[in-house]
């Protein structure tokens, strides 16, 4: 059993690194390279270099989410669910298991299919074909959800390392309610702001790197004081 989770934490680990490495690159390498690179240029990179960086990209994000399900799932049997969900730890990691999961979903149920439009169109017009219209759309949709996992990937990094938080006490019906609804919503409303309209004020700090990792920190910060003060 020892092996056993230490070879699913390894895999846990690879995958993840491979998947955030890969969405950092997305955001703080290509894209500003593309804003700036010829159309040729810009046309040939999407038809060859994005698929092969999306298909790690996604079963990176699958292997993850898969192998941090399973640990997840180990960790609360072998504690038995009362005593698991009676720990702040408990509630830190389904924390950053939550931010996890639904970047998991973004991947695979937003930045992909939109990509997967984005590919078709500049392979038509290489083609001699028509780009596909809404293709501008779908880019726009697929980088505000690769932003807004920028945006999640740092608490939800920070809340992996949760077992040595400092400081953190029992777990109450009182602050687990606290950090379900108000985190909860907290949550929702970054995710909304990915899948819902791609023009508004609320969408231009994701519209560069710098403004994607404040948004970040100040998430992170929000995330940890709603904790401190609920698990004190």
């Amino acid at each position: 059993m020892e092996l056993w989770l230490f070879l699913l934490r390894w895999i846990h680990f690879l995958a993840g690194i491979t998947w955030i490495g890969l969405l950092y690159y997305f955001n703080f390498v290509q894209t500003p390279f593309f804003a700036e690179a010829e159309p040729g240029v810009r046309s040939a990179a999407i038809q060859k270099l994005v698929p092969r960086a999306l298909w790690w990209f996604r079963w990176g994000a699958m292997a993850t989410f898969l192998t941090g399900l399973l640990l997840y799932i180990h960790y609360m049997i072998q504690s038995g669910a009362g005593g698991f969900y009676s720990t702040a730890y408990a509630w830190a990691i389904t924390l950053g298991g939550t931010l996890g999961t639904i970047m998991f979903l973004n991947v695979w149920l937003v930045i992909w299919p939109n990509q997967k439009v984005v590919i078709a169109s500049a392979t038509q017009a290489a083609q001699g074909g028509q780009a596909i219209p809404e293709a501008a759309n779908c880019g726009r949709r697929a980088a505000l959800a690769s932003r807004t996992n920028v945006v999640f990937s740092i608490p939800m990094l920070f809340y992996m390392g949760a077992r040595h938080l400092p400081g953190f006490g029992e777990a109450t019906s009182g602050s687990i309610t606290g950090l379900v609804v108000i985190g909860g919503l907290i949550i929702a409303a970054v995710e909304a702001n990915a899948l819902f309209g791609l023009q508004g004020g609320t969408k231009k700090p994701l519209d560069t790197v710098t403004g994607a990792l404040w948004s970040g920190f100040i998430l992170a910060a929000i995330l940890y004081l709603l904790f401190a003060v609920l698990f004190r």
